[in-house]
């Protein structure tokens, strides 16, 4: 399911303009993005955690060459599917 199918689905079912549906759900993944950039941990209760964790830095190889190169610290983005969800999809 794409970004517009979910701004459709939603529209069908609460009878909304599909503009301001999609301007909730880019207010809504904008919020959740400057959140996890901020360091905070986003919760949606019966759906998911949203989290940033912290890579270290380590060392890899270039597969072409072989060669070791530095892989430099980073954050990345973790979601944690709750109960409810994993129930609800199983």
């Amino acid at each position: 399911m794409t970004k517009t199918d979910l701004v459709n689905v939603i529209a069908a079912e609460t009878e909304v303009k599909k503009k301001d549906v999609e301007a909730v759900v880019n207010a809504a993944l904008g919020a959740i993005a400057n959140a996890l950039k901020e360091g905070d941990k986003v919760q949606l209760i019966g759906f998911g955690t949203f989290e940033a964790k912290t890579t270290a830095a380590r060392e890899g190889r270039n597969p072409r060459t072989g060669e070791t190169i530095k892989i430099a610290a980073c954050k990345k983005p973790a979601f944690a599917a709750s109960k409810a969800l994993k129930d609800q999809i199983n």
